[in-house]
């Protein structure tokens, strides 16, 4: 349905989902001169913290997001996920979401959506108007679906994502110039889809805020270097929301929401190095570097961000700990991640969440046992490959992700965003939208 239905009577609602991959609500809160845009939607509707998904991960999040069900259900539960029955790892695509997402239930309701950039996405579905796939994806040719969408993609300066390793430099400036070309690009694409006013659901995501916070975010913190470039990286996005804002009609309702929050970096930590020096796990030979190389002895080995598994017989092929004592191994394992000290003496661990209470569904056989959601500072790796230390205080990132203060804002005068989560986001677009679904079909609910 486009512009011609519409002006000929047919007022079915219509929403606009803006998402950024990485911005934290704090950084609004304290920042307002950075954010209008950001600022005024929330006196006009609603605006504030939300909290993440559990692991607070992109490749997790975003399905949790889109889909409005936890990743025992969407089947993904980080960048890296076991095989069942296998302990060969794989990283997570479009095909491997389990979900059905915002964007199929609004078509499935005959809504035509426009979906750019959503991470977690590839290969682009041919059933929606038009989509090009976000980060992971090989390249523009690959990810954009119809011709003419790719087209233009790739005929323009449109990037799928920031080259991380720029930010890897001492010199941070062509990292922060990439960047800003790249969500200019983006932002240029959404606003020449979004002024064809043909669809009843636009959803764009600007990932690059992600890339800016984790190589920036300690200049921000600690007023360092490159502080500033940060805010004007900020100030950019937030005029760019400003843009879309205006460029859509006034029966359009505007969502704005990130998958995470932002915290200072001290050290990286490797979970599986302290593992093995706590007699957890063990491999076959010196040369190791993934898990497939762990051995026969092993009782727990770890998948990034701060996931752990216990090897469990049965489970795992060649697990080594019975059935019979999965809960008190586990237990174990929890108390010694709760005991877990940095060496500033601060614990690793602010909580250690166990599977059952975060990931129930049909697809989650592969959950980890527990989940370890760091205190500020500690970034957790998995990391197979020997370390020499535990704790790596000089990793060339300087920002991590958060499980609080992700950030939402609706454009709504009903909104309330109080006590929310990540999981409320896809069932409040489908409230916008009209869009029925089952009561047990979300995990959320609607914030109008």
């Amino acid at each position: 349905m486009g512009l011609f239905d519409r002006l000929r009577g047919n007022d079915t609602p219509r929403v606009a989902f803006i998402g950024i991959d990485g911005l934290p609500y704090g950084l609004v809160a304290d920042n307002p001169d950075t954010f209008p845009t950001l600022s005024a939607i929330a006196d006009d509707g609603d605006g504030g913290a939300i909290d993440s998904a559990v692991p607070p991960e992109s490749s997790a999040c975003w399905p949790v997001l889109t889909s409005g069900q936890n990743p025992g259900e969407t089947g993904v539960f980080g960048f890296q996920d076991r095989e069942i029955g296998s302990y060969d790892t794989y990283v997570p695509m479009g095909r491997d979401v389990q979900s059905t997402r915002v964007w199929d239930r609004a078509t499935d309701a005959g809504l035509d959506t426009t979906v750019m950039n959503v991470p977690v996405t590839f290969p682009p579905q041919r059933t929606v108007q038009r989509m090009v796939s976000g980060y992971l994806s090989p390249d523009v040719d690959k990810a954009a679906h119809p011709d003419e969408l790719r087209e233009y993609l790739t005929e323009s300066d449109y990037r799928l994502s920031v080259n991380a390793k720029l930010g890897h430099k001492a010199d941070k400036s062509e990292f922060v110039e990439h960047a800003r070309e790249t969500l200019d690009a983006r932002a240029a694409a959404f606003s020449r889809y979004v002024e064809r006013d043909d669809w009843d659901l636009f959803v764009g995501v600007f990932t690059a805020p992600d890339r800016i916070n984790h190589f920036l975010w300690g200049d921000y913190a600690e007023d360092g270097a490159y502080r500033e470039e940060l805010l004007e990286f900020y100030a950019a996005l937030d005029e760019h929301i400003g843009a879309i804002r205006k460029a859509i009609p006034d029966d359009v309702r505007l969502v704005v929401g990130s998958t995470h929050g932002f915290a200072r970096l001290r050290y990286d930590v490797y979970c599986n190095e302290w593992l093995e020096r706590e007699g957890w796990l063990s491999y076959g030979d010196a040369d190791h570097g993934a898990l497939t190389d762990i051995d026969e002895d092993t009782r727990a080995y770890s998948l990034v961000p701060g996931r752990f598994y216990l090897n469990l017989e049965g489970r795992e092929p060649e697990g080594v700990v019975p059935e019979s004592e999965y809960e008190s191994v586990r237990a174990e394992l929890q108390d010694a991640l709760k005991a877990w000290e940095g060496p500033d003496g601060k614990p690793v661990a602010k909580r250690v969440v166990e599977r059952e209470t975060v990931f129930r569904g049909d697809h989650d056989e592969i959950a980890p046992d527990l989940v370890v959601i760091p205190n500020e500072g500690f970034d957790l790796k998995s990391g197979f490959r020997s370390h020499d230390e535990v704790f790596d205080p000089d990793g060339p990132r300087t920002g991590m992700h958060t499980f609080e203060d992700a950030a939402l804002f609706i454009d709504h005068p009903d909104s309330n965003i109080e006590d929310a989560d990540l999981l409320d986001v896809a069932p409040t677009l489908l409230r916008l939208l009209d869009v029925d679904y089952g009561r047990t079909d979300l995990d959320g609910a609607s914030l109008i």
